[in-house]
Protein backbone atom coordinates (compact mmCIF):
# COMPACT_ATOMS: atom_id res chain seq x y z
CA UNK A 1 0.00 0.00 0.00
CA UNK A 2 2.53 2.88 1.26
CA UNK A 3 4.23 2.26 -2.63
CA UNK A 4 1.46 3.00 -4.31
CA UNK A 5 0.25 5.94 -2.64
CA UNK A 6 2.24 8.59 -5.31
CA UNK A 7 -0.38 7.99 -7.67
CA UNK A 8 -3.16 9.22 -6.15
CA UNK A 9 -2.63 12.62 -7.36
CA UNK A 10 -2.45 15.48 -5.21
CA UNK A 11 0.57 17.37 -4.00
CA UNK A 12 2.33 18.71 -0.76
CA UNK A 13 0.65 21.29 0.86
CA UNK A 14 0.40 23.41 4.27
CA UNK A 15 -3.09 24.93 4.39
CA UNK A 16 -3.17 28.35 6.43
CA UNK A 17 -6.45 28.71 5.70
CA UNK A 18 -9.51 27.79 8.12
CA UNK A 19 -9.78 23.81 8.15
CA UNK A 20 -13.85 23.86 8.65
CA UNK A 21 -15.66 22.45 5.82
CA UNK A 22 -18.12 25.01 4.50
CA UNK A 23 -21.73 24.08 4.49
CA UNK A 24 -23.30 22.47 1.29
CA UNK A 25 -24.53 25.21 -0.78
CA UNK A 26 -28.23 25.47 -0.02
CA UNK A 27 -29.69 24.81 -3.87
CA UNK A 28 -28.39 21.00 -3.26
CA UNK A 29 -28.89 20.36 0.44
CA UNK A 30 -32.40 19.14 -0.67
CA UNK A 31 -31.42 16.84 -3.26
CA UNK A 32 -28.38 15.50 -1.35
CA UNK A 33 -30.60 14.28 1.79
CA UNK A 34 -32.49 12.75 -0.29
CA UNK A 35 -29.91 10.63 -1.89
CA UNK A 36 -28.18 9.97 1.04
CA UNK A 37 -31.49 7.85 2.63
CA UNK A 38 -32.56 6.53 -0.40
CA UNK A 39 -29.41 4.45 -0.38
CA UNK A 40 -26.56 3.14 -2.84
CA UNK A 41 -29.64 1.68 -4.56
CA UNK A 42 -31.00 4.38 -6.07
CA UNK A 43 -29.63 3.48 -8.83
CA UNK A 44 -29.45 5.41 -12.68
CA UNK A 45 -30.85 3.51 -15.33
CA UNK A 46 -29.00 3.78 -18.71
CA UNK A 47 -29.76 2.81 -22.18
CA UNK A 48 -26.13 2.13 -23.01
CA UNK A 49 -24.69 1.97 -27.16
CA UNK A 50 -21.74 2.67 -28.51
CA UNK A 51 -20.18 5.90 -27.39
CA UNK A 52 -16.27 7.27 -27.78
CA UNK A 53 -14.15 6.83 -25.36
CA UNK A 54 -11.06 8.27 -24.43
CA UNK A 55 -9.11 11.00 -25.32
CA UNK A 56 -6.10 12.16 -27.27
CA UNK A 57 -6.64 16.19 -27.07
CA UNK A 58 -4.04 18.46 -25.39
CA UNK A 59 -5.22 17.64 -21.87
CA UNK A 60 -5.32 14.26 -21.77
CA UNK A 61 -2.29 11.93 -20.25
CA UNK A 62 -0.54 9.82 -23.16
CA UNK A 63 1.25 7.76 -20.20
CA UNK A 64 -1.94 6.77 -18.74
CA UNK A 65 -3.45 5.30 -21.50
CA UNK A 66 -6.54 7.42 -21.73
CA UNK A 67 -6.26 7.63 -25.80
CA UNK A 68 -6.77 6.86 -28.61
CA UNK A 69 -10.12 7.61 -28.94
CA UNK A 70 -12.07 4.56 -30.11
CA UNK A 71 -15.86 3.79 -30.36
CA UNK A 72 -17.14 1.52 -27.51
CA UNK A 73 -20.13 -0.17 -26.33
CA UNK A 74 -21.89 -1.01 -22.95
CA UNK A 75 -24.87 -3.10 -22.69
CA UNK A 76 -28.08 -1.38 -20.67
CA UNK A 77 -26.93 -1.12 -17.04
CA UNK A 78 -27.89 0.27 -13.86
CA UNK A 79 -25.23 3.08 -11.63
CA UNK A 80 -25.67 5.19 -8.64
CA UNK A 81 -26.66 8.40 -8.91
CA UNK A 82 -24.22 9.45 -6.09
CA UNK A 83 -20.62 7.65 -4.24
CA UNK A 84 -21.13 5.27 -1.20
CA UNK A 85 -22.01 8.04 1.49
CA UNK A 86 -20.91 7.94 4.62
CA UNK A 87 -24.04 6.85 6.06
CA UNK A 88 -24.64 4.07 3.68
CA UNK A 89 -21.51 2.35 4.56
CA UNK A 90 -22.03 2.57 8.21
CA UNK A 91 -25.23 0.98 7.51
CA UNK A 92 -23.01 -1.78 5.77
CA UNK A 93 -21.25 -2.05 9.13
CA UNK A 94 -23.81 -2.01 11.46
CA UNK A 95 -25.41 -5.23 9.70
CA UNK A 96 -22.11 -7.49 8.35
CA UNK A 97 -19.82 -6.10 11.69
CA UNK A 98 -17.52 -5.64 8.27
CA UNK A 99 -14.09 -4.25 9.41
CA UNK A 100 -12.07 -2.34 7.05
CA UNK A 101 -8.39 -2.55 5.55
CA UNK A 102 -7.68 0.91 7.07
CA UNK A 103 -9.07 -0.62 10.73
CA UNK A 104 -6.72 -3.89 10.74
CA UNK A 105 -4.22 -1.59 9.12
CA UNK A 106 -4.47 0.85 12.27
CA UNK A 107 -3.27 3.78 9.61
CA UNK A 108 -4.12 5.00 6.59
CA UNK A 109 -2.84 8.01 5.00
CA UNK A 110 -4.46 11.25 5.50
CA UNK A 111 -3.96 14.46 3.39
CA UNK A 112 -1.52 16.82 5.25
CA UNK A 113 -3.57 20.50 4.63
CA UNK A 114 -6.66 18.26 6.76
CA UNK A 115 -4.29 18.02 9.67
CA UNK A 116 -3.76 20.23 12.87
CA UNK A 117 -0.90 22.44 12.80
CA UNK A 118 0.80 20.51 15.80
CA UNK A 119 0.25 17.27 14.48
CA UNK A 120 3.92 14.70 14.66
CA UNK A 121 5.66 14.54 12.48
CA UNK A 122 4.81 10.95 11.48
CA UNK A 123 6.00 9.05 8.53
CA UNK A 124 5.40 10.38 4.79
CA UNK A 125 5.45 9.04 1.45
CA UNK A 126 8.84 8.99 -0.18
CA UNK A 127 8.06 11.06 -2.91
CA UNK A 128 4.76 12.12 -2.07
CA UNK A 129 5.46 13.95 1.44
CA UNK A 130 1.83 15.40 1.08
CA UNK A 131 0.81 12.26 2.85
CA UNK A 132 1.11 11.40 5.97
CA UNK A 133 0.70 8.10 8.33
CA UNK A 134 -1.80 8.69 10.59
CA UNK A 135 -2.70 6.37 12.96
CA UNK A 136 -6.24 5.29 13.85
CA UNK A 137 -7.21 6.90 10.59
CA UNK A 138 -9.55 4.94 8.79
CA UNK A 139 -13.96 5.69 7.42
CA UNK A 140 -15.12 6.67 10.84
CA UNK A 141 -12.41 8.50 11.92
CA UNK A 142 -11.19 10.13 8.19
CA UNK A 143 -8.42 12.32 10.20
CA UNK A 144 -7.50 9.71 13.14
CA UNK A 145 -7.58 10.22 16.66
CA UNK A 146 -10.69 12.41 17.31
CA UNK A 147 -11.98 13.13 14.14
CA UNK A 148 -15.43 12.01 13.30
CA UNK A 149 -17.87 11.64 11.00
CA UNK A 150 -20.22 14.74 12.74
CA UNK A 151 -21.80 16.78 9.60
CA UNK A 152 -20.46 14.26 7.10
CA UNK A 153 -23.13 11.91 6.74
CA UNK A 154 -23.55 12.37 3.51
CA UNK A 155 -20.14 13.14 2.60
CA UNK A 156 -18.74 9.93 0.22
CA UNK A 157 -16.54 7.61 2.85
CA UNK A 158 -13.50 7.57 2.12
CA UNK A 159 -10.25 4.89 3.40
CA UNK A 160 -11.58 2.40 1.85
CA UNK A 161 -9.53 -0.17 -0.58
CA UNK A 162 -11.01 -2.05 -3.40
CA UNK A 163 -11.21 -4.96 -1.54
CA UNK A 164 -14.07 -3.07 1.01
CA UNK A 165 -15.65 -1.31 -1.68
CA UNK A 166 -16.51 -4.72 -3.23
CA UNK A 167 -17.70 -6.10 -0.20
CA UNK A 168 -20.07 -3.26 0.22
CA UNK A 169 -21.16 -3.93 -3.32
CA UNK A 170 -21.76 -7.52 -2.81
CA UNK A 171 -23.23 -7.06 0.43
CA UNK A 172 -26.10 -4.63 -1.24
CA UNK A 173 -26.58 -7.09 -4.20
CA UNK A 174 -24.68 -4.86 -6.78
CA UNK A 175 -21.28 -4.36 -8.19
CA UNK A 176 -18.66 -1.84 -9.36
CA UNK A 177 -19.03 -0.42 -12.85
CA UNK A 178 -16.52 -1.35 -15.09
CA UNK A 179 -14.04 1.93 -16.59
CA UNK A 180 -16.24 1.83 -19.74
CA UNK A 181 -19.55 1.79 -18.42
CA UNK A 182 -18.33 4.57 -15.70
CA UNK A 183 -17.14 7.05 -18.28
CA UNK A 184 -19.98 6.41 -20.57
CA UNK A 185 -22.15 7.27 -17.50
CA UNK A 186 -19.94 10.32 -16.37
CA UNK A 187 -20.40 11.93 -20.15
CA UNK A 188 -23.71 12.17 -19.44
CA UNK A 189 -24.96 12.01 -22.83
CA UNK A 190 -22.52 14.33 -24.31
CA UNK A 191 -19.24 13.15 -27.41
CA UNK A 192 -15.97 14.07 -26.71
CA UNK A 193 -16.34 17.05 -24.00
CA UNK A 194 -13.73 17.10 -21.04
CA UNK A 195 -16.32 17.37 -18.56
CA UNK A 196 -19.54 15.95 -17.70
CA UNK A 197 -21.07 19.20 -18.29
CA UNK A 198 -19.04 20.37 -21.61
CA UNK A 199 -15.56 22.01 -21.72
CA UNK A 200 -15.70 24.70 -19.67
CA UNK A 201 -14.21 24.27 -16.22
CA UNK A 202 -16.46 27.04 -14.85
CA UNK A 203 -19.39 27.99 -17.03
CA UNK A 204 -20.91 31.34 -16.25
CA UNK A 205 -18.33 31.26 -13.84
CA UNK A 206 -20.20 28.81 -11.86
CA UNK A 207 -18.45 25.98 -9.84
CA UNK A 208 -19.48 22.52 -10.96
CA UNK A 209 -17.17 20.21 -8.84
CA UNK A 210 -15.03 19.95 -5.86
CA UNK A 211 -11.42 20.49 -6.63
CA UNK A 212 -8.48 22.45 -5.19
CA UNK A 213 -8.86 26.01 -6.08
CA UNK A 214 -5.80 28.94 -5.32
CA UNK A 215 -2.84 28.87 -5.28
CA UNK A 216 -1.23 25.02 -5.66
CA UNK A 217 -0.18 23.97 -2.74
CA UNK A 218 0.14 27.20 -0.61
CA UNK A 219 -3.04 28.44 -0.70
CA UNK A 220 -6.76 27.00 -1.15
CA UNK A 221 -9.23 29.76 -1.17
CA UNK A 222 -12.22 27.50 -0.79
CA UNK A 223 -13.79 29.13 -4.05
CA UNK A 224 -15.96 26.05 -4.76
CA UNK A 225 -17.03 25.92 -1.10
CA UNK A 226 -14.79 22.92 0.29
CA UNK A 227 -11.48 22.24 1.38
CA UNK A 228 -11.98 18.28 2.17
CA UNK A 229 -14.96 16.30 0.88
CA UNK A 230 -18.34 17.83 0.21
CA UNK A 231 -21.52 15.93 0.13
CA UNK A 232 -22.31 13.36 -2.35
CA UNK A 233 -25.13 15.40 -4.04
CA UNK A 234 -23.09 18.09 -4.07
CA UNK A 235 -22.83 20.71 -7.36
CA UNK A 236 -25.90 20.28 -10.45
CA UNK A 237 -25.96 16.55 -12.08
CA UNK A 238 -24.99 15.34 -15.37
CA UNK A 239 -27.41 15.27 -18.27
CA UNK A 240 -28.19 11.31 -16.84
CA UNK A 241 -28.51 12.73 -13.16
CA UNK A 242 -25.49 11.61 -12.00
CA UNK A 243 -23.61 13.72 -9.26
CA UNK A 244 -19.99 14.41 -9.01
CA UNK A 245 -18.33 11.95 -11.52
CA UNK A 246 -15.56 14.37 -11.60
CA UNK A 247 -13.91 15.93 -8.28
CA UNK A 248 -14.57 15.29 -4.93
CA UNK A 249 -12.87 11.35 -4.35
CA UNK A 250 -11.53 9.25 -6.65
CA UNK A 251 -13.33 6.06 -7.59
CA UNK A 252 -12.68 2.65 -7.76
CA UNK A 253 -13.95 0.53 -11.23
CA UNK A 254 -13.64 -2.85 -11.55
CA UNK A 255 -11.47 -3.12 -14.10
CA UNK A 256 -7.72 -4.22 -13.91
CA UNK A 257 -5.38 -1.01 -14.74
CA UNK A 258 -3.20 -1.60 -17.86
CA UNK A 259 -1.96 1.32 -20.57
CA UNK A 260 -1.98 -0.96 -23.43
CA UNK A 261 -4.86 -3.58 -23.14
CA UNK A 262 -7.28 -1.22 -24.35
CA UNK A 263 -5.35 -1.03 -27.80
CA UNK A 264 -6.41 -4.08 -28.62
CA UNK A 265 -9.08 -5.10 -26.29
CA UNK A 266 -12.62 -6.01 -27.49
CA UNK A 267 -14.64 -2.86 -27.92
CA UNK A 268 -18.21 -4.10 -26.60
CA UNK A 269 -18.66 -4.48 -22.67
CA UNK A 270 -14.71 -3.99 -22.20
CA UNK A 271 -13.91 -5.30 -18.48
CA UNK A 272 -10.17 -4.64 -18.63
CA UNK A 273 -7.26 -7.63 -18.82
CA UNK A 274 -7.81 -10.54 -17.21
CA UNK A 275 -4.79 -10.50 -14.87
CA UNK A 276 -2.51 -7.61 -13.27
CA UNK A 277 -1.63 -6.53 -9.80
CA UNK A 278 -3.47 -3.07 -9.71
CA UNK A 279 -7.50 -1.46 -10.42
CA UNK A 280 -8.62 1.33 -12.30
CA UNK A 281 -9.83 4.32 -10.57
CA UNK A 282 -12.03 7.07 -12.75
CA UNK A 283 -12.77 10.44 -11.52
CA UNK A 284 -9.84 12.58 -9.86
CA UNK A 285 -10.48 14.16 -6.24
CA UNK A 286 -10.39 17.60 -3.95
CA UNK A 287 -6.63 17.53 -4.40
CA UNK A 288 -6.27 18.19 -7.89
CA UNK A 289 -5.27 21.06 -9.41
CA UNK A 290 -4.53 22.24 -12.87
CA UNK A 291 -1.15 23.17 -12.35
CA UNK A 292 0.09 19.93 -11.66
CA UNK A 293 -2.60 17.28 -12.12
CA UNK A 294 -5.25 17.72 -14.55
CA UNK A 295 -7.24 14.77 -14.12
CA UNK A 296 -10.70 15.89 -13.07
CA UNK A 297 -11.91 15.09 -16.26
CA UNK A 298 -14.31 12.16 -17.51
CA UNK A 299 -11.29 10.34 -19.76
CA UNK A 300 -8.77 10.22 -16.94
CA UNK A 301 -7.41 7.78 -15.01
CA UNK A 302 -5.32 6.11 -12.37
CA UNK A 303 -4.30 2.55 -11.09
CA UNK A 304 -3.31 1.64 -7.62
CA UNK A 305 -3.08 -1.53 -5.40
CA UNK A 306 -6.50 -3.19 -4.32
CA UNK A 307 -5.26 -2.67 -0.53
CA UNK A 308 -5.05 0.62 -1.21
CA UNK A 309 -6.74 3.15 1.54
CA UNK A 310 -6.28 7.09 1.32
CA UNK A 311 -8.26 9.85 2.06
CA UNK A 312 -9.54 10.59 -1.33
CA UNK A 313 -10.60 7.22 -2.29
CA UNK A 314 -14.14 5.81 -2.42
CA UNK A 315 -16.59 4.25 -4.67
CA UNK A 316 -19.90 4.01 -6.34
CA UNK A 317 -22.21 1.48 -7.12
CA UNK A 318 -23.68 -0.30 -10.37
CA UNK A 319 -25.81 -3.30 -11.41
CA UNK A 320 -26.80 -5.15 -14.60
CA UNK A 321 -29.79 -3.94 -16.41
Amino acid sequence: MIDQIQGTCCAPVHVATARSRSAQPASASASASALVRSGAADLVALDGGWFRMGSDDAYAYEGDGEGPVRSVRVDPFRIAACAVSNHQFAQFVAATGYVTAAERYGVSFVFVGLLPDDFPPTRAVVGAQWWREVPGACWRRPEGGSSTLDARADHPVVHVCWEDALAYCQWSGLRLPTEAEWEYAARGGLEGMRFPWGNMLRPGGEHRMNVWQGEFPTRNTLADGYLGTAPVGAFPPNGFGIYNMTGNVWEWTADRFSLTWHLDGPRENPTGPASGDRRALRGGSYLCHASYCYRYRVSARMANTPDTCTGNIGFRCARDA
